[in-house]
């Protein structure tokens, strides 16, 4: 028997002994699994964890040749040198894996005894009740981010309630898979409220000043209504960014837009955009509905819904991890509008 057979039954023999030593994969708790509710179109309610993902592992055994140098003396075996490749490349600018730094802004949570939090931005303060003076703050349960490294007395807004205390910051720090080590903190940092952008030039003569009021009068509703495999939902955009003048917007996934826009000049008068998308209004509501029947527990929304643009499915989770990624890679990540509240600091 040649050396190479005598290795080949070798690594035979390991494999076949490694398989059988290896319990069953365990069988998924189905009584757990709530179906999620449909949306009507622009948004959901938060959805509660319900399923749990079982990940299967392989391993690859290496039996070392003694005239090649071992993996503890600092050399890789090519195919172990190959999978890292893989793994550390990322799919999405917004995508977190363990080790990451990363960003969150909003309220922070430190009661006695207990570690300090980050609370989800779906989750409030109890109510005062009259006569009985505030209560502390709390987060929701299930919607606690454990933090290390964090100065309370340095949170904005700060306050204490019976020995809580509460307050905001903006925090950055290593992400460690279920907590942030912050080394970075101050103020929030205010998002922006930005309207939909009029993707359209301005005509001759620029656009009518006005705002957004009667803007969609019920002809051009009902003009849009009854195109759903044509048009996309109206929007409304700012074309000076500043809030006026306002812009209706009209998006044509199937079809000619300079006809249609013919079509709409008789029932509307006003500052109209009329340009061309990628998906119509049924196709956003199936992608939508899609969304949808991803199990809670792996992506982890806050929300979810409809919108309009050629990104018109707006997505806020807690994060865009491997997992999440994985889930959402199918509907198009280019049909996406991604925003996670625990962000990479670029």
């Amino acid at each position: 028997m040649s050396p190479s057979d005598e290795v080949d039954d070798l690594l035979t023999k390991a494999g076949a002994d490694w398989r059988a030593g290896q319990p069953s994969p365990p069988e998924p708790d189905l009584s757990r699994i709530v179906p999620a509710k449909k949306a009507r179109r622009w948004l959901v309610p938060a959805l509660a964890a319900a399923s749990v993902a079982a990940i299967a592992t392989a391993a690859l055994i290496v039996l070392p040749d003694k005239h090649q140098p071992s993996v503890a003396q600092g050399k890789q075996p090519a195919a172990s040198t190959a999978l890292g490749s893989i793994a550390g490349a990322k799919k999405h600018p917004l995508q977190v894996r363990v080790g990451d730094r990363v960003q969150v802004d909003g309220e922070v949570v430190a009661a006695p005894g207990k570690p300090v939090v980050y609370c989800f931005p779906v989750v409030t303060s109890l109510p005062a009740v009259v006569g009985q003076g505030p209560k502390p703050a709390k987060c929701e349960q299930g919607a606690e981010l454990v933090l290390t490294g964090v100065d309370v007395d340095r949170l904005t807004d700060l306050s204490t309630v019976q020995g809580v205390k509460a307050g905001f910051a903006h925090l950055e720090g290593s992400w460690g898979g279920d907590k942030i080590a912050v080394d970075k903190q101050g103020p929030v940092v205010a998002t922006p409220d930005a309207g939909p952008k009029v993707p359209c030039a301005a005509p001759p003569g620029g656009w009518k000043p006005g705002t957004s009021d009667n803007l969609v009068t019920p002809a051009v509703a009902a003009f849009v209504d009854a195109r759903p495999n044509q048009l996309q939902e109206l929007s409304i955009g700012r074309a000076n960014g500043d809030g006026s003048p306002s812009v209706l917007i009209v998006g044509v996934a199937h079809g000619d837009p300079a006809q249609l826009r013919q079509l709409l000049a008789p029932v509307f008068k006003g500052n109209l955009c009329v340009t061309k998308v990628k998906l119509s209004k049924t196709e956003v509501d199936k992608l939508r509905d899609r969304v949808g029947a991803i199990p809670p527990a792996v992506l982890r929304p806050l929300s979810y819904g409809g919108s309009v643009g050629n990104h018109p499915i707006n997505i806020t989770l807690r994060i865009l991890d491997d997992q999440a990624l994985t889930a959402l890679e199918p509907l198009g990540l280019d049909n996406l509008t991604i925003t996670p509240i625990i962000r990479p600091v670029n």
